[in-house]
């Protein structure tokens, strides 16, 4: 047995496991075993019951909102299971830091990420917000919709069908990303050579649309990852990553 993203174990408690349960409700949930040393050893705990009032109390006094969870108490063996279900009301706050799992570790979010969990608290979706920018225009999309679905007619009303424009709040931040020009980063693309030292090759897209985004790192990946093996008459595609 070994610690996961999603579990962790606490040999005694201590306020560090509060990080984790803030972690576990911004995201997917997770399990705290109280008792099991950092190599899954079981130690147990000296007295279970005391332990999970000690282990209510703390959460209760320190994470804000109040997350959801549950505490067992594993009898054979006098270790403690505390079940965190991923919360609703985020961010899950404790010191007024929000926390989350990077592999077996807790570490404090970013700021973007959380923006991102008030945003999730609120039910609300980044790519719903009014975009900054509303001069926005639209050939690429204007043309993929004309290739792949055959239509013809583009216009506002087409924008508010695909839920990328309305009348009260204007552009939402998915036509941003979806719109020929905006403010969006984009991606950096990099080859590298013997070790990640050494590049290669470097190629930014930024502020452009997604849809021309997704083109040019398609062609990135064509010149550098594939390449064409002649077998006799026959002229076979490969690439380089399985």
């Amino acid at each position: 047995m070994r610690e996961t993203r999603t579990l962790e174990f606490k040999e005694t408690i201590t306020n560090t496991f509060l990080k984790t349960v803030s972690a576990f409700s911004n995201y997917d949930g997770g399990i705290i075993l109280f008792g099991v040393d950092d190599d899954g050893n079981i130690k147990g705990l000296p007295d279970v019951k005391q332990a999970c009032l000690d282990i209510e109390n703390k959460i209760n006094d320190s994470i804000t909102p109040q997350p959801d969870y549950t505490l067992e108490v594993q009898n054979n063996d006098q270790t403690i299971k505390l079940t965190v279900k991923s919360g609703l009301q985020k961010p899950y706050l404790y010191k007024s830091k929000a926390y989350k799992r990077n592999d077996t570790a807790t570490i404090e979010v970013d700021t973007l990420e959380f923006s991102r969990l008030v945003l999730d608290g609120k039910n609300i979706r980044f790519e719903e917000l009014p975009c900054k920018d509303q001069e926005l225009s639209f050939e690429i999309l204007h043309r993929k919709l004309k290739e792949i679905v055959r239509i013809e007619n583009f216009d506002k009303d087409t924008l508010k069908t695909l839920n990328l424009y309305d009348d009260v709040n204007g552009f939402n931040n998915a036509a941003g990303l979806l719109a020929d020009k905006n403010h969006f980063p984009g991606i950096d693309i990099v080859k590298f050579g013997e070790n990640i030292s050494i590049i290669q090759k470097r190629s930014t897209f930024e502020n452009i649309s997604i849809l021309e985004v997704y083109e040019k790192a398609i062609e990135v990946f064509r010149d550098y990852y594939q390449y064409e093996v002649i077998q006799g008459a026959d002229r076979k595609k490969m690439e380089k990553i399985p």
